[in-house]
């Protein structure tokens, strides 16, 4: 049993800490949110009072938070709570450069750290089947797996500090082009009056072959656990999906690189929820593709 704080109870984290404390773990939790508090207690989770109450005792904590400034912020009071050699992991989507600030936090307190972003949603994180992409020291990798293994499917030690963000952030780009191409090719689809049936059957197995299509589709039937088929109720929500394509482009343009499908996915992803669509799962960009006059 390992102690541990865990610092954003909310969609995704909420569910996270509750797997920790199903393995046996000591959790305590804090958020600022009284709707997470009350869902995390509910799941078992010891929610404290303050950040330093929820880091007292612990031996690891974890962070799961909105923006690379808000993990900046948290981490810069954590390393005047915790104690020496606590293990900081950050399970949040950020930017690389603030993924590396926050590294450079912990080393300067003396603990060991990683940016461990995840894959997989809200229906990965109650699963614990989530991919965590981790980033950081050998050693901080070995510490931190076994606890990982609590709330994931599959750990990847990406490399160093910021590596796990890198391969968050150029997997989901390859997401969102990817389910925008599905959702293009369905909608062609229907105008030439193929069934949605057919065409999964055929581009499920063969060369059109992708997640997005065989574990994601975005068109009712053909795969029953899809949004689809649940009014496009989000697994990962399409505002998520846009912060990430953002994260995405930001990189591209510090870095040089040429990303053009990436961008203009971004720009899709933007128009849809400029349109209100934003709560929706990232798959209901299909309603836009389609070219109606209401989503």
């Amino acid at each position: 049993m390992t102690k541990i704080a865990f610092v954003g109870l909310g969609n995704m984290g909420g569910p996270m800490a509750a797997n920790l404390v199903k393995a046996g773990h000591a959790v305590a939790g804090f958020d600022l949110s009284e709707a997470s508090r009350a869902a995390a207690a509910a799941a078992g989770i010891s929610v404290a009072a303050t950040l330093a109450d929820a880091v007292a005792d612990a031996e690891c904590v974890v962070t799961m938070l909105p923006k690379g400034a808000h993990v900046l912020s948290v981490w810069g009071e954590l390393c005047g709570l915790v104690k020496d050699r606590t293990l900081m992991i950050d399970s949040s989507t950020i930017d690389v450069e603030s993924a590396r600030k926050a590294h450079a936090l912990a080393t300067g307190r003396g603990c060991p750290s990683l940016d461990a972003p995840v894959s997989g949603g809200t229906g990965g994180a109650a699963a614990a089947t989530l991919t965590f992409m981790a980033g950081g020291e050998d050693a901080a990798f070995g510490q931190a797996e076994p606890i990982l293994a609590a709330m994931g499917r599959r750990i990847v030690h990406c490399g160093g500090a910021g590596a796990g963000q890198a391969a968050k952030i150029c997997n989901n780009m390859i997401l969102g082009i990817s389910m925008i191409g599905v959702c293009e090719a369905f909608a062609l689809g229907e105008r030439l009056g193929l069934s949605h049936q057919a065409l999964f059957d055929v581009a499920s197995t063969s060369s059109g072959q992708c997640w997005s299509l065989t574990s994601y589709c975005p068109v009712p039937g053909p795969v029953p656990g899809s949004p689809a088929n649940n009014s496009y109720k989000p697994g990962f929500a399409a505002s998520l999906m846009l912060k990430d394509l953002m994260l995405a482009q930001e990189a591209a343009l510090s870095t040089g690189a040429a990303t053009p499908l990436g961008g203009l996915a971004a720009q899709l992803y933007g128009l849809f929820e400029k349109r209100g669509q934003g709560g929706r799962d990232f798959s209901a960009v299909i309603e836009m593709l389609r070219g109606l006059e209401e989503v």
